[in-house]
Parts: structure tokens; sequence; C-alpha cells
């Protein structure tokens, strides 16, 4: 994480192992990095242990390679979301890599993942929002696991993994259609739950309104609902849960 690269910045100079000007030149980024098409946080995680993502949407390809390369260069990671392939290929960076079906591109991210978030999708058609939450918290520092189709209309495949279900310390339930299984799983545990509304669904679903206004009216106690297919935010809340008590 950046505040220990800071740590140890600071000990070499106490050590006197690399002088002040050397220290200032590191440094030289705070709080931000301009360079023209956007004014990069470099420092966010230091200050929310969540850095700075590029969602490449309404972007220009050139600019969200050069937003990554400085984020590369500066971290040794980041994170692309609403990606496309045409950004991938123009990256031309080896340790990145491209997830096609929630248009994620992951470079770098922690060795060690703690905790226990299980991500939950209704149906098939859900998943590129799940796997959006999923690779989010994963990238975080978060250990992830998977658990895919298991919506109301076959209650019995989610009542299967009883196991996996008891040992998740957060969970994440993404479904569209009736945005009906964020209750039944908040009703099946004790353990802190994000819900996503997907837009998946017939005309009546209205992009995915549905779903949302069903898990902001669930008669589940505790459940918190993010945006329509806001994945990345349900990936970055249920990460910060997930930490608590294990930093």
């Amino acid at each position: 994480m950046y505040i220990d690269k800071i740590r140890r910045l600071l000990e070499k100079v106490e050590n006197g192992k690399i002088t002040v000007d050397d220290a200032l030149g590191s440094l030289k980024h705070l709080p931000y990095e301009d360079i023209s098409c956007a004014k990069i946080d470099h420092h966010r995680a230091m200050r929310t242990d969540v850095p700075e993502v590029i969602l490449a949407g309404s972007k220009k390809t050139e600019d969200v390679v050069s937003i990554a390369k400085s984020m590369m260069k500066r971290s040794g990671k980041f994170l692309i979301t609403r990606a496309s392939e045409e950004v991938y290929r123009e990256l031309k960076i080896k340790k990145a890599r491209f997830y096609p079906d929630s248009k994620i591109i992951s470079c770098g991210g922690p060795k060690t993942l703690k905790g226990q978030i299980l991500v939950i999708s209704a149906g098939t058609s859900d998943i590129p929002v799940a796997e959006e939450a999923e690779l989010t918290a994963s990238f975080l520092g978060s250990k992830t696991e998977r658990l895919y189709d298991v919506g109301i209309a076959g209650l019995h495949r989610l009542l299967d993994h009883g196991l996996l279900l008891q040992r998740a310390r957060v969970f994440v339930v993404v479904a569209g259609m009736e945005g009906a299984l964020p209750s039944l799983v908040g009703g099946l545990t004790n353990r802190p739950l994000v819900a996503v509304p997907t837009s998946v669904g017939y005309g009546s679903s209205f992009g995915g309104l549905t779903a949302l206004f069903a898990m902001l009216n669930s008669c589940v106690p505790g459940i918190g609902v993010v945006n329509i297919d806001n994945g990345f935010g349900a990936g970055c809340l249920a990460h910060r849960i997930n930490m608590m008590g294990l930093n």
C-alpha cells in the first residue's frame, strides 16, 4: 500500500540511505499528478484504502491508456472498469488481464488476500455485474468466492451450498428481474449483505428499477443496496466491510 511505501521512504531518509532531495523527488506528485487529460489522485489509497480506479466509459482510448500507465509507474497496479478490448490492446502491458464479460482490466494488486466475500448471482445474465464486484474486491485485497446462477426459481441450488454460505464474512448478491434473491439470502445469515440490482429483465423491470425498488423495500433488515449494475461500488463496499478487524 502507498502508506507503507512512504514509511519505507522516510525510514531510508532517517537512516541516511537516501537524501532529502531524493525523497522529495519521490513525493513530487503529492497530492496528484496532472497529465493534461486527467489529474490522477495517486495517494487516494493512503486516505481511503481504495485507490483511484479508471472508468473507461466515455473516455478516449488514448486517455485511458495514459492514465493507466501513469498509475502503473507510480504504484505498479491499476484497475479499469467498463473497458473495451481496444483499450486492452493499446495498453501493451503484459501483466494486465482483460475480463471481457465484466469489461474489467486488472493489473497488480496484493499477493495476500484476506477475509471472505461471497459473490452470488441470481442468473447467468447477472454474471457480468457479479464478476465486476468480485474482481474489484479481489483487486483491493479481499479473498472472494463465487456462487452463480442460484436464483429463487430453483431455491435448492442455493441451499445446496450451506457450508459456503456459513464461512462468508460479507455477501454481495446480484439479481435482476424481481430482485428477490438478496432478501432470501439475508434471511439465512447474520453477515453484512450488499445487494446489487441489475438491468436484466423484461419490459416491466424498467431497466432494473423493479429490482432496485424490491431490494430497497426488503423486509430483511440491514441490507445495503447500491445502484443498478454497480458491481464496482458493491465490490468496494464489501471489501471495506470485509477488512474491518483484519487490518
